[in-house]
């Protein structure tokens, strides 16, 4: 591939594929990988998320009553 082209993909796209990465929360990142959570949503997440289990957002499932104990 001949580097004038390189990457011109990422470049017509918008914000060239930067922004915050929902498992890491890295912000401006190239997101370029795609996830399906198990809802069915796709998310856009980094390099480095792409082959993770879980995303870190997706963790908190636990739910915190009034008084500070956790419901499950």
């Amino acid at each position: 591939m001949a580097s004038i082209s390189r990457g011109k993909a990422l470049n017509h796209s918008p914000s060239r594929t930067r922004g915050s990465c929902p498992g890491c929360e890295r912000t401006r990142i190239k997101l370029i990988y795609e996830r399906t959570q198990a809802d069915g949503s796709v998310l856009k997440v980094c390099k480095n998320c792409r082959d993770k289990k879980q995303l870190k957002s997706s963790t908190s499932t636990l739910d915190l009553q009034a008084d500070g104990t956790t419901g499950q």
